[in-house]
Order: C-alpha cells, then structure tokens, then sequence
C-alpha cells in the first residue's frame, strides 16, 4: 500500500540550541557539530548539498563533501568544466547545506566562492587514491557521453599514459566558499525549532533567533 505522505511526521527530541549554549563564532560552532556528527558515525558527515545558479537563473543542487574547514571557509574538489563549475564562474556565490538527520541538525552557510590556489589543489590530489586520480582524467564531468564504457576506455587510456603518477588536471581543483551567513537549526518538539543565524556586519559576527 502506497503510504500517505502527509501522515508521515516525526517528533524531533534529541537537543536544543540557545544563545547561551551556542558559541559566539559560527567556525566554532560548525566544528562542534561536525565533530559531533563525526564521532557519533553519522553516515557521510561531510555530506554537503551545494546549491549554484547558472546563467538561465535556475537553482542547481548537487551532493559533494567537504574536503576542509577553518575560517577561510569551505573546502571541496571537482571539474571546473562540471556545471557546478560553469554556474560559479558566471556566478560565483553559493549556498551548502549538511544535514545530519540522526542529530536532528541541518546547517546551512551562504557566501562567496573562490577557488584553492593550485597548490592546495596539487596537495589534496596527490592523497587521492590512484584510481580516483585517474578519474579526474577519465570523466568529462556533466557532458553528456554514450554509455559507461566511455569512462572505462577513458582510464584505459589514462592510466597507461600516466601510470603511478598522474598529474592534476588542471581542469580540476578545489573551491572555497567564503562564508558571510550560518544558520544553525536543531529540530524541537511540536515543530518549535531552534534556529540561529550568524551573520557577517562590518566584519563582526551578530548571531540572532529566527522563528521556525
């Protein structure tokens, strides 16, 4: 039997968040959770929904992970040639979201977004396991190709050409979005959400309750 979708609810009672308990920097308190998420062993806590707007000002969203994190911002890796790619060189502001559902936590982190100098894309590629370097060769990421056996001529190909030791493309590299805006949710009962957002005003962060 097909379920009723608007009967489906769930009762979030695991935590709460106030101004009180939260840290006065947003860095601080992504840290706090996402350590939490991580040693709790949520399922991919990395896990990030990137949102971009492309040229036709449609939203495009995707999955990728977060590959690092301090206060210059977030860090992850992809094709530049990609769509996401494509959107943040038109457009480059975007929005993640990490939504860590066994925690009954959702943040969310708006800004800017730049690419990692090719040094710290050198960096984090070589940690690559080698197949997956290969793979930044083998994919034309986003384009349309005309079954699976393209991408596996593809790292054929690469692999015998590069071997142990394949180059980064330059094509491909790391992102960085500069936040300016948090928002912290933690789920409460009867749908009375705690919600607080930081937000970045000449250069200090003023933290307020939004109303769920």
């Amino acid at each position: 039997m097909k379920p009723n979708l608007a009967d489906l609810r769930k009762s979030y009672e695991r935590a709460e968040l106030d101004e009180n308990s939260s840290d006065p920097s947003p860095f601080a308190q992504f840290d706090r959770w996402l350590n939490e998420a991580i040693s709790g062993e949520i399922p991919e806590p990395t896990a990030m929904t990137l949102a971009t707007v492309g040229p036709d000002l449609c939203p495009n969203s995707r999955v990728v992970l977060l590959k690092g994190c301090d206060e210059r911002g977030m860090v992850w890796y992809t094709n530049y040639q990609s769509r996401k790619g494509r959107d943040l060189a038109g457009n480059p502001f975007a929005s993640l979201q990490f939504h860590w559902v066994e925690m009954e936590r959702v943040v969310r982190i708006e800004g800017r977004v730049e690419k990692t100098s090719p040094e710290e894309s050198d960096a984090y590629y070589a940690t690559r396991p080698l197949d997956s370097r290969i793979g930044a060769w083998a994919s034309p990421q986003s384009e349309v190709i005309e079954d699976r056996s393209v991408l596996v001529k593809n790292a054929a190909v690469f692999g015998a050409k590069f071997l142990l030791a394949p180059p980064r493309p330059e094509h491909w590299g790391g992102y960085r979005l500069v936040p300016d805006r948090f928002e912290f949710w933690q789920g409460r009962r009867s749908r009375l959400h705690d919600r607080l957002r930081y937000q970045l005003l000449d250069g200090l962060w003023v933290r307020q309750r939004l109303a769920p």
